[in-house]
């Protein structure tokens, strides 16, 4: 059982803390995909994508200040642990929000 919980305890912390969202880098993503669309599509599509970074960004920053509280007082990320990590996520949306502005740069908008 000993045995177990060490294992168990190497696993979660191998997890690593979640990164504030501002510390995220952006997956790059072509442009190209969008300067098909209507100018009034692009805005449309920007705004959605702003939104979802900002509830991702909401999420991301009480994954990391549960982190950083379990790891004070249990000595765990148990947020991230739990799933509470969205650095995936919010790289993907930060690199659409900057091809869709790339995008609207391009066409003018």
């Amino acid at each position: 059982m000993k045995r177990y919980a060490v294992v168990l305890s190497i696993l979660l912390m191998s997890v690593g803390c979640a990164k504030r969202p501002d510390a995220i880098t952006p997956v790059s993503m072509p442009s190209d995909v969008y300067t098909l669309m209507e100018c009034s599509k692009l805005s449309d599509e920007l705004t959605r994508e702003q939104q979802n970074l900002d509830t991702l960004s909401r999420a991301q920053n009480d994954a990391a200040t549960g982190d950083a509280l379990g790891v004070f007082l249990v000595g765990l990320p148990l947020a991230s642990a739990t799933g509470g990590d969205k650095e995936g996520l919010i790289a993907v949306s930060k690199g659409k929000v900057q091809a869709l502005e790339s995008a609207k740069l391009r066409k003018g908008c």
